[in-house]
């Protein structure tokens, strides 16, 4: 069995805890938080230790593995503790405030036998892996341009006090949203040469911005478009698209199905030339346990895995948590300095 804690018991780090509660091989012991409603709640409710200071939790009980799922400001110092225990580390997205946190907290967990994750859960969606693997095999040719956008209801009035309406707490679009569609490019297509063109816009919010676009330029001439808006009542909840035109296809995809475009017969089994749809009905990977949706568990089952193989993360390490890093940091200067050339 490995024992686990998790920090921070918002809606992630309670979603994390419910699913990883029920893995056979997992035994949660300490949680930390710093409202006190909910660790009376733990405390009542759950049989783990509840703590409001997390130095004083991992000393205590020394878990085998830590989530971390504070707000992004309390990251570094929460994977710093945590490793600086023996810990191995799952840390939600983005994965710190700035590249220059990012590359210490990679220099912290250098050189020891330690699984690092970042939450970037896109990478395991069951339609974007089905979609990577055809970008792999080269099968819709050359990548021309592509569109991620990103919509949801998230933000639809002005949130002061909270979190999410401070830039320096890790809230606004780009941090706590449009982050997730920057890592889908990178999974997808890989990080971008340059950003241009970078805007972020206010719909409801004072502090931080409710809308974020920029172009993406790489060096072999690939063009693609970011587009995120969380303040977007016309959605139910927030949702991702993504389309890519190649030089012999095109793919449209959203979590649920997928379209691929074939201008000839491809040599892939079960597709034909022209329209090719498929439903994540016909392709998803079962999961032992749902809540959210099956990527979300299927993120969490690969990082215990990799700790009961003593293998490394090969998907959402830390390095790519500071991939995706250095993209935001590339948006936001880029659009603070008007959207010109240089970022």
């Amino acid at each position: 069995m490995l024992t686990g804690a998790v920090i921070g018991l918002g809606r992630m780090g309670l979603t994390h805890f419910s699913i990883l509660n029920t893995h056979p091989q997992v035994n949660f012991v300490a949680v930390c938080d710093s409202s006190s409603f909910m660790l009376k709640k733990v405390a009542k409710h759950l049989n783990v230790r509840a703590y409001k200071n997390m130095g004083k939790m991992l000393e205590d009980v020394r878990p085998d593995f830590v989530i971390v799922a504070t707000p992004t400001a309390m990251h570094a110092e929460a994977v710093k503790c945590a490793v600086a225990c023996g810990a191995h580390v799952f840390v939600e997205k983005p994965f710190s405030l700035n590249p220059e946190q990012g590359r210490e907290l990679c220099r912290v967990v250098q050189g020891k036998n330690l699984v690092h994750q970042v939450g970037y859960v896109n990478r395991f969606g069951d339609v974007f892996m089905e979609v990577k693997k055809l970008l792999d095999s080269e099968a819709i040719g050359n990548v021309v341009t592509f569109k991620v956008e990103m919509n949801g209801p998230t933000v639809l009035h002005g949130a002061r006090g909270s979190w999410r309406s401070k830039t320096t707490e890790g809230g606004g679009c780009l941090y706590d949203f449009a982050s997730h569609g920057v890592d889908l490019i990178n999974y997808l297509i890989g990080p971008p040469a340059r950003v241009l063109g970078a805007v972020l816009g206010r719909i409801y919010s004072e502090g931080v911005e409710d809308t974020v676009s920029a172009t993406f330029v790489y060096e072999d001439g690939t063009r693609g478009n970011l587009l995120a808006n969380w303040s977007d009542a016309s959605y139910r909840k927030p949702t991702c698209h993504f389309e890519v035109l190649g030089r012999q296809g095109k793919i449209m995809a959203n979590p649920y199905s997928y379209k691929v475009f074939f201008r000839k017969d491809p040599e892939l089994e079960g597709f034909s030339q022209g329209w090719n749809e498929r439903y994540f009905a016909s392709i998803a990977r079962p999961v032992r346990f749902f809540v959210r949706g099956f990527e979300f568990t299927r993120q969490l089952d690969y990082f215990i895995d990799r700790i009961l193989e003593g293998r490394p993360s090969e998907v959402c390490s830390f390095e790519d948590g500071l991939e995706a890093d250095l993209v935001i940091d590339r948006i936001r200067r880029n659009g603070e300095n008007g959207g010109q050339a240089g970022g």
